[in-house]
């Protein structure tokens, strides 16, 4: 089994419902995404996703959110945008977008600082 792990970042505000602390205030982060995937074989040229292809995907998904008030965009608009609900978030977005027989997203950690991230996986 191989493991490869990508690392991109994006920027956006957000504000918890129902929570006690200043992080129910708007506010913002510059976010840190790595996801990481499993593949149990390589291709022809040894393989198993090329990097610019798994990067180029999670930019697409991260694109959604960059620069954004994420409590606008959808699922946020019910549920908190916390870092661990934007993890399963890119997460289920990254699996359809890779969906095939031989690369599975294994985890995506969120990080909404240097020292404090969340981490999503099935």
């Amino acid at each position: 089994m191989y493991e490869l792990m990508v690392e991109l970042k994006f920027a956006a505000a957000h504000q918890l419902r129902g929570y006690q602390g200043k992080c129910e205030r708007l506010h913002g982060h510059n976010w840190r995404v790595t996801i990481a995937v499993t593949a149990e074989r390589l291709d022809e040229a040894g393989l198993a996703i090329d990097f610019h292809e798994l990067r180029k995907s999670l930019r697409e998904v991260l694109d959604q959110l960059d620069h954004t008030f994420i409590n606008d965009i959808f699922p946020f608009t019910q549920i908190n945008p916390s870092s661990e609900n934007l993890a399963k978030w890119i997460y289920d977005n990254m699996a359809k977008k890779l969906d095939n027989d031989n690369i599975q997203v294994a985890s995506v950690t969120v990080w909404e600082s240097d020292t404090a991230s969340a981490s999503y996986f099935e």
